[in-house]
């Protein structure tokens, strides 16, 4: 069988919280904790030939969160940004709602793409990121172009960590059509099977974009 690889994967890194309670730890301390799942995710969609991959960061929702966790995933969202950014050959965008005091100043240059060496991956962080925001352009019916997250493409395939059966709002336009796979892991207790797993599972999955 002819392996079919995804184009564009979409992650949520889910987990993060339940992971340090069952560490006995404070629950902004597992953040730290997802940055290396993540940059081992990147790893593994440039050794398969994936063009695309987003990273879940944080919502405007997730800012209702106490300030001490807020800080955690802000930094935790930099500290990736910024570890894939040591990455060969990526290209890099942050997409979120830039004009909120939660959205961290050191992540303002990659709301251009951004380029490292000759990107063979684009590489999409969404940090402070709200649907309804996305949405607000929206006028006269012209969907794509007036997305705030035009530059993101079609998703073929979300992967979610921690269990949960749900998209959390996540790029309600560009995953119209994704397959979706879960993965009951926490995220900081993430294993390049998962990806391999979820690889193996689109394999089955009978992609007709509804034709």
């Amino acid at each position: 069988m002819k392996v079919r690889i995804p184009k564009h994967i979409s992650i949520i890194p889910d987990g993060n919280r339940r992971w340090s309670v069952d560490q006995g730890l404070k629950k902004n301390a597992g953040y730290q904790h997802g940055l290396t799942p993540g940059v081992n995710v990147i790893k593994m969609a440039k050794t398969y030939g994936v063009e695309e991959v987003t990273v879940y960061g944080f919502t405007v929702d997730n800012c209702r969160r106490p300030k001490a966790q807020i800080e955690a995933f802000q930094q935790a969202c930099v500290a990736m940004v910024e570890l894939v950014c040591q990455e060969s050959d990526v290209a890099i965008l942050v997409v979120g709602d830039a004009d909120s005091k939660f959205f961290p100043d050191e992540l303002r240059p990659y709301l251009k793409r951004t380029t490292f060496g000759k990107p063979k991956l684009k590489v999409n962080f969404l940090i402070n990121y709200s649907w309804k925001w996305d949405l607000l352009g929206i006028n006269g019916g012209h969907v794509i172009n007036d997305l705030k997250s035009k530059e993101i493409s079609r998703i073929d395939l979300i992967i979610r960590w921690g269990g949960m059966r749900r998209l959390s709002g996540h790029l309600p336009v560009q995953s119209v059509y994704s397959d979706f796979f879960v993965v009951d892991e926490l995220w900081p207790n993430y294993q390049d099977q998962h990806f391999i797993d979820a690889l193996n599972w689109y394999q089955l999955q009978d992609v007709t974009l509804g034709g």
